[in-house]
């Protein structure tokens, strides 16, 4: 089978996953609402008179009394009042602070610096920076990612607004497939990310040079531009906070997800604090990863549309990397129809580091 078709057929089955995915979600939401009490009946058992004789026995410590012998299910949980102070108090609001403070940053930065541009002409010579996998991945990864922010931040502060604008009926429509979407697709992202982030380790291993690029603020700071291989300073950071942090979003995700695994309602709470805590902070990042991708630098999105930079663009923003692959320039008119299917084109995998 020939390359082409190969990155087609993963890409239709990506898509086809997230349909799946998507369709199911509904599904079950049709469900939910045609037997709404069909969750708390599996959640949480019938009550009776051996029940609440072992209620009245006593607590069986500080925090809990159960609603059955050597059993999980509590009807008091005081941890839980900690829980939602936190939730409450903490993490919502200044999780709101920290995005609203970072949308804030970039409009006045674009309004007072502008667009950064090339400043030199663009010699129509281009170069090969992201082969079609990548881009698939990439494209795969960012769209879950604000599906699932969007439905995110739904769940956390939606209530506060769409409620009061549309009524009872609307808003549980609305929280109910946000839950489910956020839920079924969740899982589907932590895949993809994790194979996202293993094809691109090798680009984003920490370098001398990465210091001095933070020293001169990715070029604000002087009037040159700091050295850079493959991969800026500023987006392994990047990558580093995607395997660090997003990797604890996914993993507290999967722990609210499957809540039948003998998890405790206290590790619940930890890994739904976890969870807002990562998922608002990363959220709050990526405001600033899409602004410099798209709209705030000249050049930059086309090499995740098309896979081929300006040969100007990476001059100026990946100086060693085009020193290396800088002979394989091929004039826009030329391009293949079809791009390499190896890294023969963009230097090695150590030099581009």
């Amino acid at each position: 089978m020939s390359h082409p078709i190969h990155w087609r057929s993963l890409w239709r089955f990506l898509l086809l996953a997230l349909w799946l995915a998507v369709g199911l979600a509904l599904s079950q939401g049709a469900l939910a609402q045609a037997d709404p009490q069909g969750e708390a009946a599996t959640a949480v058992p019938a009550l009776d008179a051996d029940t609440w004789r072992q209620v009245r026995s006593g607590e069986v410590d500080a925090n809990y009394r159960d609603s059955r012998f050597d059993s999980r299910y509590n009807l008091v949980n005081a941890s839980g009042e900690t829980w939602r102070q936190w939730r409450n108090r903490w993490v919502s609001p200044y999780g709101l602070i920290v995005m609203g403070g970072m949308l804030a940053m970039i409009v006045i930065f674009y309004l007072v610096v502008g667009r950064k541009r090339l400043e030199a002409p663009r010699t129509g010579n281009k170069l090969l920076r992201w082969q079609a996998l990548e881009r698939s991945l990439h494209w795969s990864v960012a769209t879950l990612f604000i599906l699932l922010a969007l439905t995110g931040v739904t769940l956390l502060y939606g209530k506060h607004v769409f409620y009061p604008l549309f009524g009872a009926g609307v808003w549980g429509a609305m929280v109910s497939g946000s839950k489910l979407l956020h839920n079924y697709l969740g899982p589907l992202f932590g895949i993809l990310l994790i194979v996202l982030l293993a094809r691109l380790l090798v680009h984003n291993l920490p370098k001398k040079h990465d210091l001095e690029w933070f020293r001169k603020g990715g070029g604000m700071v002087g009037n040159e531009h700091p050295d850079a291989g493959f991969a800026n300073a500023g987006e392994k950071a990047w990558y580093w906070l995607l395997a660090t942090a997003g990797l604890v979003v996914i993993a507290s995700g999967l722990v609210l997800d499957f809540p039948n695994y003998g998890q405790t309602r206290d590790t619940m709470q930890w890994a739904n604090l976890l969870h807002a805590v990562g998922a608002l902070g990363l959220t709050a990042v990526a405001f600033g990863h899409i602004y410099i991708g798209t709209l705030g630098t000249e050049g930059s999105l086309e090499g995740m549309t098309t896979g081929y930079v300006d040969e100007t663009w990476a001059k100026e923003h990946h100086n060693l990397w085009y020193e290396e692959v800088k002979e394989h320039a091929v004039p826009e008119e030329h391009l293949p129809s079809q791009e390499p299917q190896d890294d023969s084109t963009r230097g090695s995998s150590t030099q581009n580091s």
